[in-house]
Parts: C-alpha cells; sequence; structure tokens
C-alpha cells in the first residue's frame, strides 16, 4: 500500500514540476497612443484586452493617454509607439506637408464624427445661417476653409463670417454666449454633454455641405515598422475586430467594462453621455456592407483632392501613401 502511496505521490510530482517548468510564451507589447482620455469608442479595445483577445494573437497591448494633440500620430512616427488614433485630414496634412513617415492600417470610423453645433436658441440650422455669427473653433487652416466651403455651398457669404480661436474651450464658449456655434465638436461627445446638462442645441454635418466623407478616427502607424512588423499589426487588428464585434453585440456588458476602467480622477464618463455616444457610434463603425477598419480609396483620393484644392496641403498625393487595407488578412 506504502509503495503504490509513493508511487501516486511521484506522478503527481512529475505532472506538478511539468506544468510549472513550462515556459510561459512571451508576449510581444504593443503600445497604442489614444486620441483623447478612454471614452466610448474605445470600448473595443478595452473589450479586446479584458477578454484576452490580443493575448491570444501573442500581444500585450498598452493604451496610452496623449499629453498633447498631435501625440497619437508624433509618437508612432518617431518609433516611439506602434500604433496611434489619428484624424485622416491631419494625417494627409502631415504627410503631404512634412513628409512625416506615417499611415492609415484601418479606419475606425467610416463617415465623420465632427459637426457644427449651436444652441438652439441662435436658430443656426444650416451653414448659410453662420453669416453674421461668431464660430468658435481650434484654430488652425482646415476648420477655416471648412467653414468657407460650407457656407459658399449653401449660398451664403463667408466674409460676413467671423471666427474665433477657443483652443479646447468649445462647450464653455457656447455656454457663456462668448459665441454663436462651435466647428470641431464631435457628434457623439459636445452634442450628448450639452443635452446632458439641459441645453438644446442644433447641429449639422461639415459633409452636408461640400466636404467629401472622410474616416474620422483612423488606426496609424511607422512606414517602416508596418513593413517590418505587419504579422504583429494584422494580429493586432484581428484581435481589436473581436472586440468590436462584443461592442456591437452587448454595447451595454461593452459600456460597463469602459466605466469600470475609466480614469476617474483626471476624466470622469457620465454613464448617460456614453451610452448616448455608443449609440451614435456604432451605425458609423461598422455600416452596411462596409466591414469594421475597412478604408476605400476613393474616400482617400476625394479628400486628399479637396485639401490640395482648398490650398490646406501643398502637394497632391497618392491614397496608396496613406493608407494600406490589413483588414483584409485579418
Amino acid at each position: 500500500m506504502k509503495k503504490i502511496k509513493y508511487i501516486l505521490f511521484f506522478l503527481l510530482l512529475l505532472i506538478f514540476t511539468a506544468c510549472g517548468g513550462k515556459k510561459e510564451e512571451k508576449l510581444e507589447t504593443v503600445d497604442v497612443v489614444l486620441d483623447w482620455y478612454p471614452n466610448a469608442i474605445h470600448c473595443f479595445l478595452y473589450n479586446a484586452i479584458e477578454k484576452g483577445y490580443f493575448e491570444q494573437e501573442g500581444l500585450k497591448v498598452n493604451l496610452h493617454f496623449p499629453s498633447n494633440a498631435s501625440d497619437p500620430m508624433a509618437l508612432p512616427a518617431a518609433k516611439k509607439a506602434d500604433i496611434g488614433i489619428y484624424y485622416l485630414h491631419h494625417l494627409v496634412m502631415a504627410r503631404a506637408n512634412e513628409n512625416i513617415p506615417i499611415k492609415s492600417i484601418g479606419a475606425i470610423t467610416q463617415g465623420p464624427l465632427n459637426v457644427v453645433i449651436a444652441l438652439k436658441e441662435k436658430g443656426i440650422k444650416r451653414a448659410k445661417d453662420l453669416e453674421g455669427k461668431v464660430i468658435g473653433y481650434s484654430g488652425g487652416p482646415l476648420s477655416e476653409a471648412s467653414l468657407k466651403v460650407m457656407v459658399e455651398n449653401d449660398g451664403g457669404d463667408p466674409s460676413k463670417v467671423k471666427i474665433l480661436d477657443v483652443g479646447f474651450e468649445l462647450l464653455t464658449s457656447m455656454i457663456t454666449k462668448q459665441v454663436d456655434a462651435t466647428i470641431g465638436g464631435l457628434v457623439n461627445h459636445e452634442v450628448p454633454v450639452m443635452k446632458d446638462k439641459g441645453l438644446d442645441v442644433d447641429y449639422f454635418y461639415c459633409t452636408e455641405y461640400g466636404i467629401p466623407n472622410y474616416y474620422e478616427e483612423i488606426f496609424v502607424a511607422n512606414d517602416e515598422l508596418i513593413e517590418k512588423r505587419k504579422d504583429v499589426y494584422i494580429k493586432f487588428l484581428r484581435a481589436a475586430n473581436k472586440g468590436f464585434e462584443d461592442m456591437l453585440n452587448n454595447p451595454d456588458e461593452s459600456l460597463d467594462l469602459l466605466l469600470a476602467k475609466q480614469e476617474a480622477d483626471q476624466f470622469p464618463l457620465t454613464r448617460n453621455v456614453e451610452k448616448q455616444s455608443i449609440d451614435i457610434l456604432l451605425p458609423v463603425m461598422k455600416q452596411k456592407d462596409i466591414p469594421f477598419l475597412h478604408q476605400d480609396s476613393k474616400v482617400w483620393e476625394e479628400n486628399i483632392n479637396w485639401l490640395y484644392d482648398n490650398k490646406i496641403i501643398e502637394r497632391k498625393i497618392s491614397p496608396e501613401e496613406m493608407y494600406i487595407n490589413l483588414y483584409k488578412e485579418i
């Protein structure tokens, strides 16, 4: 009997030793710079992290918050991060005007989120209504050109529109009546926040008045790293897509996870605002017959042409310089 016990003990010891001695698979680190603090549009990333989708692909994904607006582009360009979440127009401007070696590897939204917003009492419902009004913006030629094109296309006179650089105080400048409307706020954030404060607003998209359809948010990466680590980027997008499917199929669960992971000390989230946001985002992130992360050459070409025609970029570049459709390989 004692011999049997010794044999069993020995076998268990061997099994324990084998399991404990098994070399743990090393995960490859991927550093991602967000466009802003964690909010509804990032739900799919938190899903992929918490549910182990990245880990299943052999990746350890670290999310970083930007210290300034250009970090999501500048850090990947300098190879100090692997991926950033950035904006189509600003990416084209960086490549065409400064030859920054960075391109898009996937479109997070299939359409715009940027809107012109005004308190309902201002009576601004369309581009022509901006005549004689003060419009707040965050500076730069893009907003100025957009306002000019929109007002002209709606039969108005752009010279009668006054613009005021309010920096990041888009909401405050409207609430304090410093400006009549703003451009640069997002339909999935500033609009729900205003409504949550009990303020009625009107808003319209820039694309309603002559601006081509564009991808508001995209994943960007360094050209050289895409070539060297293409398999890593494909794995990242594959896991991100799984996270998005969860976000699409169970938005409330995704929102719960986001709120549990929020940076409450620095950037507290309001459930009501983020719930409205996720409802707005889902139809824009994946449209009928267009998969999540898809990019179309025509969208890039139209926006490159628009930026060039409005003298925002100094040279025309090809769409192929700006993006790679890695989603096809996931």
